[in-house]
């Protein structure tokens, strides 16, 4: 997804991966969705939000479709969201997606904007591609995230009735760091796509150019950029990690695992010296013990 939001079964399309994020079953990313420790009467309206992420990000990023296709496919899919909002009928093309979304708007008031955000960072995603243009600044990336990551916590808090401003700061800080963890966990992969996440400005602060993120490079100053990203990641992860030791009962277990499965990448790629250029670091079932001893003790 966009990078976009990974140990139990929740429905026949979607399971919880051994880090505690979501994958769908053809898709792997840092995007937590209903599992069993979520009250039930919420794993309907979670389920209808990740379909439609995760629905409006395969018409953003798979197949081979030209870039004006996909951004037609997606003023489709956005004038859809707007009808549904308003209580009017979609288009038909995406039922499977809008009819459970709509129920969810209704129950739940779910805030349009947040849903709108995730359109426009597909959009983004879109026309960057085309362009081959790179973030600038990290000033630059961390805005992506703002529209990318940020609204899927933000919704999640909503459903849950969580809207103080210190709760939502700390949400957009799990989110922007899961986000960037995906982005230095999968170097190897989006180099490979002509994807370049490390910003210009932190690339020319530590001298480094694009054949040092390439397979074959041993390059010290890329190890360098990583590292300098793993850390400010990190650090990011543990100032919003407090959410969930505040939010209570099974929600917050949920976001314990969340968080601890993306320090746990990190671990990993700490663990790499930070070469994520050469290999992809992944976590297995090893990793799930240590997961939860964590989780216990945060």
């Amino acid at each position: 997804m966009n990078k976009h939001l990974q140990t139990k079964q929740f429905t026949d399309q979607s399971v919880i991966n051994s880090n505690g994020l979501a994958r769908d079953v053809n898709h792997y990313e840092n995007f937590p969705v209903a599992s069993w420790l979520c009250p039930p009467k919420l794993r309907a309206p979670i389920a209808a939000i990740y379909h439609f992420a995760r629905t409006a990000d395969d018409l953003a990023d798979e197949g081979d479709a030209h870039a004006q296709e996909r951004l037609a496919d997606l003023h489709q899919y956005r004038a859809d969201l707007l009808a549904v909002s308003g209580g009017q009928p979609h288009s038909g093309r995406w039922p499977q997606v809008f009819e459970p979304l709509a129920h969810a708007i209704r129950q739940f008031q779910l805030p349009i904007p947040l849903l709108q955000d995730l359109l426009n960072a597909f959009e983004q995603d879109i026309h960057y591609t085309a362009q081959q243009r790179r973030y600038a600044t990290d000033e630059e990336l961390l805005d992506y995230c703002k529209r990318s990551a940020n609204p899927v916590g933000r919704l999640l808090l909503h459903l849950y009735g969580i809207t103080d401003t210190v709760s939502l700061a700390q949400s957009d800080q799990i989110c922007t760091a899961l986000q960037l963890i995906n982005f230095w966990q999968d170097v190897s992969v989006d180099v490979a796509r002509q994807r370049w996440y490390p910003s210009q400005q932190a690339m020319a602060k530590f001298g480094v150019i694009d054949a040092d993120l390439l397979p074959d490079s041993r390059s010290k100053a890329a190890t360098q950029l990583i590292a300098a990203y793993a850390t400010l990641t990190r650090d990011m992860m543990q100032k919003g990690s407090h959410l969930s030791c505040r939010i209570p009962g099974r929600a917050g277990w949920e976001l314990r695992l969340v968080v601890q499965g993306g320090l746990r990448i990190l671990d990993k790629i700490d663990s790499m010296n930070h070469a994520t250029w050469r290999t992809r670091p992944k976590l297995s079932a090893w990793d799930v013990p240590v997961m939860l001893w964590r989780a216990l003790w945060m």
